[in-house]
């Protein structure tokens, strides 16, 4: 009869543990619960050439993503020579173009934001853009102004971009630096 009594002890024992883990774990905030990982709603097109986008507009395409729980769609823009199809393997540009996705995506990752990176093709940098608004989906433009060290787009593309792009246009200007 101890034995089973002693039995009996021991199941009751291990119940009421397993139910007070259950009940700490439930009322412990969870990773989840303390950041929960919400679904993106928006897109924000960030159109770059190379030697690449600057850091500041990056960061604030980044920044922006973040706070607007949005995924940021790093687009390279690849000049394709007027003697060539549109559709030619570009193997140079590729080189180029790969490793400045990657980065984006390493820094994007920093901040949280979800990527979907594109090349597209075009005969000037304005017409790979216009490829690009006529086929993806995105409620916001992030592009860096050119400035003297490269990079950008020039004052004639802005204001092609902003009459023609549908949705909020962002338009950065980089700082002057002072010699």
């Amino acid at each position: 009869m101890t034995a089973v009594l002693l039995a009996a002890v021991v199941v009751l024992v291990i119940t009421v543990a397993v139910l007070a883990w259950q009940l700490r774990q439930s009322k412990e905030p969870t990773q989840a619960a303390v950041r929960p990982e919400t679904a993106t709603t928006g897109r924000i097109l960030f159109p770059f050439s190379a030697p690449g986008p600057t850091a500041s507009a990056l960061d604030v395409a980044l920044r922006l993503a973040r706070a607007e729980s949005e995924t940021l769609v790093p687009v390279f823009l690849a000049r394709v020579a007027l003697h060539l199809q549109l559709g030619v393997p570009l193997p140079r540009q590729s080189r180029v173009a790969l490793p400045l996705q990657e980065a984006i995506e390493h820094r994007a990752a920093a901040f949280g934001v979800p990527v979907e990176s594109r090349i597209e093709r075009g005969r000037s940098y304005r017409h790979a853009l216009r490829r690009t608004i006529e086929h993806e989906r995105f409620d916001r433009v992030v592009v860096a102004a050119a400035s003297d060290s490269g990079g950008g787009f020039d004052a004639e593309d802005v204001a092609w971009l902003l009459r023609n792009a549908p949705g909020e246009i962002l338009v950065l200007r980089p700082a002057e630096t002072s010699d």
